[in-house]
């Protein structure tokens, strides 16, 4: 009897798990799949972007200027026209809730990015070159960590005469580089001794491959966390300085200017309405964005990837 032979059959993926293992194992991948796990997080990210709909499409929702002043409507409650009332210049409240959310958010995106931006490039230039670089880096980063923060950006806004939005952003960035420097430095070093890096400069990469092709992806999690959360302290600081009068000036409507309108303590205890939205606005934004910034940090988190 001949015995026939067996046949070979190919893998079926359905009945094979482990075929496709390798398609889905990319670290952004997993991350993903970590975060959408993260029910927190995608709430907040839901919330946000709820917020930032409402603040860019401001002028669907009300057709109020937020800046202009009418002397007849001074202080105002609530009512069909003004749902929120109005301020002691006669503002609607309302319509500078939506657009001030717009400045605001603006305002701490804006300087997170371009925080973003000389940290990283500060971070990167130290911990890869070292030397003498490094340490003109270091100590510039450690003098500026000497000066508290509000103190040097109030210092700076006193100097100068008018305050605008785009400086106001130039000035945040320029005193809130420092942490973040230390931090992309810090990781920079510990990749620079890694063999795919010895690798990389022994076939000749040039600096500029291998920081942008081994070494800001392998630090991207870490970035992507601080952006996160550098974007909240933004905002509250934006709303610290504004309240006591350092902010973006009026009639530029924001969350923290509306609130510094509350140190009127007839204002505080009558019209409620005026300074407890964009309290709420702060508070509901700021913890957003701290939970989505948690909720990378676990995604990203190395150690989670250990089973």
């Amino acid at each position: 009897m001949q015995s026939n032979p067996q046949e070979i059959q190919p893998e079926n993926p359905e009945t094979n798990p482990n075929a496709n293992k390798e398609k889905s194992n990319s670290p952004f991948q997993l991350a993903l799949r970590r975060f959408l796990k993260n029910k927190m997080a995608l709430i907040s990210v839901f919330i946000l972007l709820i917020i930032i709909i409402l603040c860019i499409l401001a002028p669907v929702f009300t057709d109020l200027d937020p800046e202009k002043t009418n002397l007849l409507l001074i202080e105002k409650g609530p009512s069909e026209e003004h749902i929120l009332g109005t301020n002691g210049m006669g503002q609607d409240n309302f319509s500078r809730l939506l657009y001030g959310g717009r400045i605001s958010l603006i305002v701490g995106l804006s300087a997170m990015f371009f925080t973003l931006v000389i940290g990283v490039v500060l971070g990167s230039i130290g911990g890869y070159y070292g030397g003498i670089i490094d340490n003109i880096i270091m100590r510039a980063t450690d003098i500026m960590l000497m000066l508290p923060f509000l103190v040097l950006a109030l210092t700076i806004m006193a100097i100068v005469d008018k305050v605008t939005i785009g400086l106001f952003v130039a000035i945040i960035a320029l005193t809130a580089w420092p942490n973040l420097t230390r931090i992309i430095r810090g990781m920079y070093l510990s990749l620079r001794e890694q063999e795919f890096v010895l690798g990389a400069r022994a076939i000749g990469a040039s600096d500029f491959r291998i920081i942008f092709k081994h070494f800001i992806p392998n630090a991207i999690g870490p970035i992507i966390v601080n952006a996160t959360l550098m974007m909240a302290t933004m905002i509250i600081a934006e709303s610290a300085l504004s309240f006591i009068g350092f902010g973006i000036p009026q009639p530029t409507p924001t969350w923290g200017n509306m609130i510094s309108e509350a140190q009127n303590i007839r204002i505080l205890r009558n019209h409620p309405e005026a300074w407890i939205p964009p309290g709420l606005g702060i508070l509901v934004t700021v913890l957003a964005i701290n939970f989505i910034g948690d909720g990378l940090r676990d995604a990203f988190d190395p150690k989670s990837n250990r089973r």
